[in-house]
């Protein structure tokens, strides 16, 4: 259904008059409606936060974006919680990665990025961004409105999707958890206390109030942020895992 997933990605930057230019697409994998193509001067956290929250507020909430592993969302594999990644958990919204080295899991996406190189950057000369976003935003009419896709029997993207009905909320939620979850808030330099030891997590989650959960094994916990598994931890061996 539309808004069950999104994938996001940065296509490779390309030169401008005035510098380069970063252009950030996110598609809605069933309709694959172009929710998002903007010209972008950095690929830097605030960055992306201030387009999605945009798409947000006009879209609504999907309930999960795939990304790579790569900076902001991720710092490599096995590294999947960073500042973006947990303001996106705290808005409710899953964040899966794709596997390693395999670009392919967010193929609809790849195959946006070469359309969108062959049709508008290919051979284009843009005097600064705001020419780059003109072209985009022409671009992006006609692919959303006027352009069959085989993929989606020759409809129109535009035609297959909708709304989601979970609306951006302006002010962030405080993560909500089990009445019989132990609720702990990571301290300077990504410690928790608890029984006894000293958790190592993610410094994107300094600050985050976080749920230590008990699993049938004894003595294995889940850690997890509102709805999300972060971590699981051995109290035998006090060791971590992502």
């Amino acid at each position: 259904m539309p808004n069950d997933l999104w994938q996001m990605d940065y296509k490779g930057h390309f030169v401008h008059g005035r510098g380069r230019c970063h252009p950030l697409t996110v598609l809605d994998d069933h309709s694959r409606f172009s929710i998002c193509l903007a010209a972008c001067e950095n690929e830097r956290t605030q960055t992306v936060r201030e387009q999605l929250t945009a798409r947000f507020r006009r879209y609504g909430l999907p309930l999960r974006i795939n990304v790579d592993n790569g900076s902001p969302w991720g710092e490599g594999p096995g590294y999947r919680f960073t500042l973006l990644t947990v303001w996106l958990a705290r808005l409710g919204i899953q964040v899966s990665h794709s596997r390693p080295y395999h670009p392919q899991t967010n193929g609809k996406d790849e195959r946006f990025h070469r359309t969108l190189k062959a049709d508008v950057i290919q051979g284009a000369l843009f005097a600064d961004l705001d020419q780059c976003q003109t072209a985009f935003d022409r671009w992006r009419t006609i692919y959303n409105t006027e352009r069959p896709h085989e993929a989606i029997d020759m409809a129109v993207p535009a035609s297959r999707y909708r709304m989601s009905d979970r609306p951006f909320p302006e002010i962030l939620p405080e993560p909500e958890y089990r009445p019989d979850d132990l609720v702990r808030k990571v301290q300077k330099n990504g410690d928790v206390h608890f029984k006894g030891r000293i958790l190592d997590l993610p410094k994107s989650l300094v600050g985050q109030r976080v749920g230590l959960r008990a699993t049938q094994t004894d003595g294995v916990w889940d850690i997890v942020l509102a709805a999300y598994p972060i971590a699981q931890v051995d109290l035998r061996d006090g060791i971590v895992q992502p």
